[in-house]
C-alpha cells in the first residue's frame, strides 16, 4: 500500500500516536494521514477502544487498544450520538463523551509508553489527546477533521448554524453562544480539570506544534486571530479505485447522504428522494448501511440506493447533493464543485451548512417536517442557478490545489520532529 516506504526505506522520525473519536468520520481521514506519515517513515499506532479496531483499514497502522474491559462501551456511546439534538438527548451525548475521554485519559498513557510513542497527533474533537501528550512531555499536534474550533469574537460557534455577522451585534450573540457552549460542555471540562490537578499539570502548557486542518481557508469564516501554526489545508482523501458503473438516464443526479451516524432515517430518505423526482432528478441514495433492503425498495421516485458508494466518483456525475452537512460529505461535494442542499442535523453540521450558505455554494433547510416540494424548490434552485455551481467551482480549486494527505504529513514531520 504505501510503496515509497517499501523501495525507499528512510530513517523513521518516530512513532505517532493518534487520539480520535472513535468515529468513522474523524477516523478514515485520520488513517488516509496516517498512510502518507507512513511513506514518509513514520510508525504510527491508533490509540483507542478494542472496539474501535474495525474502522482501521489500513494494514501498515498499528492498532493500541485500551485495556480491555467485558462491558461494551462503544455500542452505547455510538448511541447517544445518533440522536444529537433536544436537551435531554444532548446532555446524555455530552456525559458519554466526558466518559470517552475519562477513560483515555486513565489508560492511554500507558498504552503510548508500552508502543514506544514519540509524538501524538490528538484530534480537535478529542482533549484527551493534548494533556495526556503534555503529561508525557511529548510534542504533539492537533488534527483538525472539521470545522475549527478555536474561538474568535467574530466566528459563531461551529455548533452554531449562525451567519457570519463581525459588528457588536455579532461579537455580543456569539459571546453568549460561547456562554452557553461553555455551560454545557461543563461535564467534559471537570474530567480535564481533575485529570489535570491529578498529575499536577498547570492549566496553560506546551502549545500544539501545528494545527493541520482538512478544512480549504475559503470555506470557513474570516479570521483574525489564528494561531500562527495553523495550517488550512484540502481533504485527506485515498485514491478511489471502484469502478462506477451508473444507468444511462436523462435525468440530472442528485447524491443524498445523512452519513454513518443519522443513515437509518427512512422517512428523511423518502422525503430527499421524492423531492428529486419533483425536482426532474434522480437521487443516488447512499445510507452507510442504515436501511434495510425492503426499506430501500419503498423509497419512492425510482432512486438508486446502496449502502456505500465511491463517493467522488458519484458526485462527478451529479448536479447537486443533498446531505446533512457532515465535513467530510461536504468537502466531497465541493471537491466535485457541486452544490449542496444541505439538512443540518447535529454537531458541526449546521455550522458547516451556515458556511455553504454564506459562500454562496449552498442553501439551507431544516431536517423537521420538511416537505418535499420545500427541498424540491430549493435543489431546482441550485442547480438552475449558476452561481452555485460556480461557487462550488471556486472551493473544488483551492481544494485541488491544497495538497491533501501528503502536503499534511509533511508539515506535520517538520513540526514534530523540529527543535523547540
Amino acid at each position: 500500500m504505501h510503496e515509497n516506504s517499501v523501495l525507499q526505506p528512510r530513517p523513521s522520525p518516530g512513532h505517532l500516536a493518534i487520539i480520535t473519536a472513535p468515529l468513522a468520520g474523524h477516523l478514515n481521514p485520520a488513517q488516509v494521514l496516517a498512510g502518507a506519515l507512513i511513506d514518509r517513515g513514520w510508525r504510527v499506532s491508533v490509540i483507542h477502544l478494542e472496539e474501535a479496531r474495525r474502522f482501521i483499514t489500513d494494514p501498515a497502522i498499528q492498532f493500541s487498544p485500551l485495556p480491555s474491559g467485558t462491558e461494551a462501551v462503544l455500542g452505547p456511546y455510538l448511541a447517544t450520538l445518533v440522536e444529537p439534538s433536544g436537551p435531554t438527548r444532548l446532555t446524555r451525548m455530552i456525559r458519554a463523551t466526558a466518559a470517552m475521554t475519562d477513560r483515555l485519559l486513565a489508560e492511554a498513557p500507558a498504552v503510548l509508553e508500552r508502543v514506544g510513542a514519540t509524538a501524538v497527533l490528538a484530534d480537535a474533537v478529542e482533549p484527551a489527546g493534548p494533556l495526556i501528550a503534555r503529561k508525557l512531555e511529548l510534542p504533539y499536534a492537533v488534527a483538525v477533521t472539521g470545522l475549527p474550533l478555536l474561538r474568535e469574537a467574530d466566528v459563531p460557534p461551529p455548533f452554531l448554524g449562525w451567519r457570519y455577522r463581525p459588528d457588536a451585534l455579532g461579537r455580543f450573540r456569539n459571546r453568549s453562544g460561547y456562554a452557553v457552549t461553555d455551560w454545557l460542555m461543563r461535564p467534559v471540562t471537570r474530567v480535564l480539570d481533575a485529570r489535570r490537578r491529578a498529575w499536577g499539570l498547570p492549566r496553560e502548557g506546551e502549545p500544539p506544534r501545528l494545527h493541520i486542518s482538512q478544512c480549504p481557508q475559503a470555506l470557513d469564516y474570516p479570521r483574525r486571530d489564528l494561531p500562527q501554526q495553523f495550517l488550512y489545508g484540502s481533504p485527506w482523501r485515498a485514491h478511489e479505485t471502484e469502478d462506477l458503473s451508473l444507468p444511462d438516464d436523462a435525468r440530472p443526479l442528485v447524491f443524498c447522504s445523512l452519513g454513518t451516524l443519522q443513515g437509518s432515517r427512512r422517512a428523511l430518505f423518502a422525503t430527499m428522494a421524492q423531492a428529486c423526482a419533483l425536482a426532474g432528478a434522480r437521487a443516488v441514495i447512499g445510507h452507510g448501511g442504515g436501511l434495510s433492503a425492503a426499506e430501500e425498495v419503498g423509497l419512492p421516485g425510482d432512486p438508486l440506493v446502496r449502502a456505500f458508494w465511491p463517493q467522488a466518483a458519484v458526485l462527478r456525475r451529479c448536479s447537486a447533493a443533498v446531505l446533512h452537512g457532515g465535513f467530510n460529505s461536504v468537502l466531497d461535494a465541493l471537491a466535485a464543485g457541486v452544490p449542496v442542499v444541505a439538512l443540518p442535523i447535529g454537531f458541526e453540521q449546521p455550522g458547516t451548512a451556515a458556511r455553504l450558505v454564506w459562500i454562496g455554494a449552498g442553501r439551507m433547510l431544516s431536517p423537521r417536517r420538511l416537505r418535499a416540494r420545500a427541498l424540491a424548490d430549493a435543489l431546482q434552485e441550485v442547480m438552475v442557478r449558476p452561481g452555485y455551481r460556480q461557487a462550488a467551482r471556486a472551493i473544488a480549486a483551492e481544494i485541488a490545489g491544497g495538497g491533501g494527505a501528503d502536503r499534511a504529513a509533511a508539515a506535520l514531520t517538520a513540526a514534530l520532529t523540529s527543535p523547540v
